[in-house]
């Protein structure tokens, strides 16, 4: 399959038409979809009449998007105008928004070309994509194990070549967790430089849009499209999205790369880690001054997103009670509709996470949980902020471990939250970090080196990320 570049470039041009580029993503899904189970939903019919559109601007001359042609695919809590989104949950099955997201808005303002909407953990709760209503999605690089999560729809459909780019959310590593595990490109911007007007909320401070491609030239493009200030989302920073695609052959002579000490040891699979000491020592190879760099705070990350996360989404998720919208289950009271409607809508995971947020929120136990996570969150960003004095960049494996089986996990949630053990605390410091494939471990299986920024660093991150890519070319 062609990259997006090369793809809007031929529609562009006039060589292919956006019908014959959908056409043939279209057979992919028709070949393989079937056994990944990338989507929730395959938008063919609003894709051909996209596809068409874009032809006939080509045929009259008109002005076309960098993305013209481009099909793209769609995590199911980005809200799209008359095509559902249910966010993999009963609750919300067959509810249509009437509005597209920021996002989508601005992607087919670019020419691409919404291929469907992609499957994913319920409400994005979930590291493998198994806490789906609609049963499980696979990786395309072996069937019988888990593509990651939240966004593993969105990675799978990526990795199998159903389309060239998506998007996911990523609030713990929701991106960069399912890119590692499928072998693509996942990038979580700066909070705040993507608009999450129309995103689904989880966890309102530590959400985030962002792309999955095959190359790190293609993320950058998606991110510069979806980009920069929108004043209906009021936390987003009132400027452009850096110029990321202008430096990515800028190189890392000279840059100071810092390799983080905590996400190197415990924890982290031996063959995993044996990848990211290769991408260090390459990077060191390549002119970057390399060396270790402690961030303490990071150990601290899962135990307090646990008590963050939940708190947020506990709050969010009040809003689906059966009276607005989406599953209705009717009882003689009001009090028991509620109940009723969200013990049938809501998942095991759903659930557990509701309980745990509104327990930390409740009178006696606010001081003694959220209020202390968020001194760890401060004290995260500060960690962050003391090792950027020293260096651009920093590194480190995405995920602790390849792709996993089936069934591994489910039964120990603390295993299962572990897989985010690497992702988490940028999502606290509302930093950006990126994954990129870096080689296979010794099941054959992808692994992804995490690159991360300071806030508004991602000129740096894409810099390392697009050499580590050069490495293996």
């Amino acid at each position: 399959m062609s990259s997006a570049i090369d793809i809007a470039a031929s529609v562009q041009s006039g060589e292919r038409s956006a019908i014959e580029v959908l056409e043939e993503h279209l057979g992919a899904i028709a070949e393989r979809e079937s056994e990944v189970h990338a989507f929730n939903l395959v938008t063919t019919d609003q894709a051909i009449a996209a596809a068409t559109a874009v032809d006939e601007l080509v045929a009259k001359g008109g002005p076309l998007g960098p993305l013209a042609g481009v099909p793209v695919a769609i995590k199911d809590n980005l809200c799209t105008r008359g095509v559902a989104t249910t966010c993999s949950s009963k609750i919300l099955e067959g509810w249509v928004p009437p509005y597209d997201a920021t996002v989508v808005t601005r992607l087919a303002a670019a020419g691409a070309i919404m291929v469907g909407k992609t499957n994913m953990d319920e409400f994005a709760m979930g590291s493998s994509t198994e806490n789906s209503a609609f049963g499980p999605t696979r990786n395309p690089h072996d069937l019988s194990r888990v593509p990651g999560g939240s966004s593993g729809g969105s990675a799978a459909a990526v990795a199998a070549g159903f389309a060239p780019i998506s998007l996911g959310s990523d609030t713990g590593g929701s991106i960069r967790q399912p890119a590692a595990l499928c072998g693509v490109v996942g990038v979580k911007p700066t909070y705040g430089t993507v608009s999450r007007l129309g995103l689904v909320a989880f966890g309102s401070s530590l959400d985030q849009v962002g792309p999955f491609a095959n190359t790190v030239a293609e993320a950058a493009l998606v991110c510069e499209v979806i980009g920069g200030h929108d004043p209906g989302d009021s936390t987003s920073l009132p400027q452009a999205f850096p110029a990321v695609s202008e430096h990515l052959s800028d190189g890392v002579q000279g840059m100071r790369i810092g390799l983080i000490t905590e996400m190197m040891g415990e924890g982290i699979a031996p063959d995993v880690a044996k990848r990211i000491r290769a991408a260090a020592e390459w990077l060191a190879a390549a002119g970057a001054e390399v060396e270790e760099v402690s961030v303490p705070a990071v150990t601290y990350g899962l135990s307090a997103y646990y008590l963050v996360a939940p708190a947020e989404a506990s709050s969010n998720l009040s809003r689906y009670d059966g009276v607005r919208y989406g599953l209705r289950v009717d009882a003689p009271t009001t009090g028991e509709m509620m109940e009723l409607t969200r013990t049938a809508g809501f998942g095991d995971e759903v659930k557990r996470r509701i309980m745990l947020g509104t327990y930390a929120l409740s009178a006696g136990y606010y001081d003694a949980f959220y209020g202390t996570a968020l001194k760890v969150r401060t004290l995260i960003r500060r960690d962050f902020d003391a090792a950027y004095e020293r260096f651009d960049a920093l590194l480190s494996p995405t995920s602790p471990t390849t792709a996993f089986s089936f069934g591994d996990k489910t039964a120990d949630p603390m295993s299962m939250y572990l897989n985010d053990v690497c992702t988490i605390a940028t999502n606290l410091a509302g930093h950006p970090a990126m994954s990129v494939p870096y080689g296979l471990g010794d099941d054959g299986m992808p692994v992804g080196a995490q690159v991360l920024a300071p806030a508004l660093g991602e000129v740096a991150m894409f810099r390392v990320a697009a050499a580590l890519e050069g490495s293996l070319v």
